[in-house]
């Protein structure tokens, strides 16, 4: 029997610009608004979420804020989208800091550090998110400045932030990244995205080993086909349109469902995980 909990596709047909608006997209995704419950998992913590402005960034940041921690909430300069996120933060009684900037500036990820540090009294969690992507037929077609950009947004800035974040880290923080099942089933439309996704897997393995020391975990969440304002601004609306439909479940997931691995690895449900990546693809197979 099919699950119809959660909208299935076909979703209408539609397009935005870059990076996209969440308001605008229909069905609206769910981010756990209305469903999430927390137990005091992150209580007393401090978490620097990137992307926390909309999708699964949205998501972790009401998670993480209702399991008691407080936020930086790091997004580029989607401005309505991210205050929204800090009302809900605000709503589970944590301190939310609403911080724009570009994250492939070395500088602003010190800051990024630096404010979690001196506003809210330390930084427990990183939590490197933001993406960039864009479709392409043709290798022809992917300029050297896109290329960059993808890799600047995708790989540099989780190098920078967790750089400037780990000195300032005790035993038991987290540093999670959120790769892709394009790390290992590359579309090859996705070709400079899926390319940075594969690094970062990488990268998370060899962080764990060399943190491990210092007591800081590193781990990656490896979403699916997830339902976010990326997805119709970044592909053509009829392909938009039959997002998800491929996997098991029949539907591309909801930013919500993500929730639960990060409140995993960035609790202490999660002290004995570090180097592990935990795959929530709707049922396509991490090969």
């Amino acid at each position: 029997m099919e699950d119809t909990r959660r909208p299935i596709p076909p979703y209408p047909q539609q397009q935005q610009k870059p990076p996209g608006k969440t308001a605008q997209m229909e069905p609206v995704p769910d981010h756990g608004e209305k469903s999430y419950s927390g137990s005091g998992k992150l209580s007393g913590k401090v978490a620097l979420i990137t992307g926390a402005d909309s999708g699964i960034g949205k998501a972790i940041a009401i998670a993480f804020a209702r399991e008691g921690a407080d936020v930086v909430v790091s997004y580029l300069n989607e401005d309505d989208d991210a205050r929204d996120t800090a009302t809900w933060i605000e709503e589970a009684g944590r301190r939310a800091l609403v911080v724009p900037g570009d994250i492939k500036s070395e500088a602003h990820c010190r800051d990024l550090v630096q404010r979690a540090v001196d506003e809210l009294g330390g930084l427990d969690i990183l939590v490197n998110n933001a993406a960039f992507q864009r479709t392409y037929g043709d290798i022809s077609d992917i300029t050297a400045e896109e290329w960059d950009e993808t890799f600047r947004t995708n790989i540099y800035a989780p190098f920078f932030l967790s750089k400037a974040a780990a000195p300032h880290m005790k035993p038991g923080s987290s540093i999670i990244n959120t790769t892709s099942i394009q790390s290992r089933q590359p579309s090859p439309q996705l070709l400079a995205y899926a390319s940075t996704k594969g690094a970062i897997s990488n990268f998370t393995a060899g962080l764990a080993e060399m943190l491990a020391e210092k007591g800081i975990r590193v781990n990656a969440v490896a979403p699916g086909p997830i339902w976010t304002p990326l997805i119709p601004s970044t592909m053509p609306a009829e392909k938009a349109a039959k997002f998800g439909e491929q996997t098991l479940l029949k539907r591309a997931g909801q930013p919500a469902e993500l929730a639960g691995a990060y409140v995993l690895l960035a609790s202490d449900l999660g002290s004995y995980m570090t180097g592990a990546i935990i795959p929530v693809t709707g049922g396509e197979v991490m090969i």
